[in-house]
Formats: structure tokens, C-alpha cells, sequence
């Protein structure tokens, strides 16, 4: 048996991102209208900082997976469907691509994430939300 070994964290993150239709800003908030669950994995404190992402569900990284796996019995009320797209965000689109890598790993293929993060979704001059976010535990 041969074992492949990663090495160093950007090998780690091109491997995650292999075969992943990671999306932007635009193209993010269009899915996210269109019903892609759209998923903020964000700490509080940069959520502060940079705003609420309209739309998004906060869900800490930490229970990712067993949230929106359908089979989960910890899974939230929308993890109806393994082919639900679903999009995560994170400040600058590193560590959304390792959980969505993740969350396709546990069968939601459709799993990507947001190019450059909030970040991106900032530059872009798109709107953050004004209300409270949406926080799952």
C-alpha cells in the first residue's frame, strides 16, 4: 500500500481545491438567491469587524460537517439533500476551502467556497446584511 503524504499547508489547500468550482463575490450572492445554502464560518470577532454577510448562516467550524450532513441527527433544518449547493465563507477564502473540501468528503459534492472570502465579497462593493446574524450552534 502507498501512502501519499501532503506537504506544508498550500499543498494541503491545492488538494482541497482539486476539482472545486470555487465562485465569487457576484456569482456567490446570484447562488445564494437562487438557494445555495450560503455558510459563514467566520469567528465573531471578524464578523464584527467586517459585518454580517446578508443571507448567510453562521455556523462554527467546529461542527461544520455535522450540522449539514443530512444523515447527521445534529444536522440544522436545511441539510435536506447531499446535492444541495452549498457555499462557504470565511474572511479571506483559505480556510472556507478546507471545509468545503470537508463537507464534500461527508458526500455534499456540490460543497465550494467563496473566492477571497468577505474580503472579496467587500472589494466586490457588495451590501453586508444590517440586521443580526443568522448563528447556529
Amino acid at each position: 500500500m502507498t501512502v501519499e503524504l501532503t506537504i506544508g499547508v498550500d499543498a494541503l489547500l491545492a488538494r482541497a481545491r482539486e476539482g472545486m468550482q470555487r465562485l465569487g463575490p457576484h456569482e456567490t450572492r446570484a447562488a445564494a438567491a437562487a438557494g445555495a445554502l450560503l455558510v459563514d464560518t467566520r469567528t465573531e470577532t471578524q464578523r464584527r469587524e467586517q459585518g454580517e454577510l446578508p443571507g448567510a448562516l453562521v455556523i462554527d467550524r467546529t461542527v461544520l460537517e455535522w450540522r449539514l450532513d443530512p444523515a447527521s441527527p445534529d444536522r440544522i433544518p436545511e441539510a435536506t439533500d447531499y446535492d444541495r449547493l452549498v457555499i462557504v465563507v470565511c474572511r479571506q477564502g483559505y480556510s472556507s476551502s478546507l471545509a468545503a473540501a470537508s463537507l464534500r468528503a461527508v458526500g455534499l459534492h456540490r460543497a465550494t467556497d467563496l473566492v477571497g472570502g468577505v474580503e472579496a465579497w467587500l472589494a466586490a462593493g457588495l451590501p453586508m446584511a444590517e440586521g443580526p446574524a443568522d448563528v447556529r450552534r
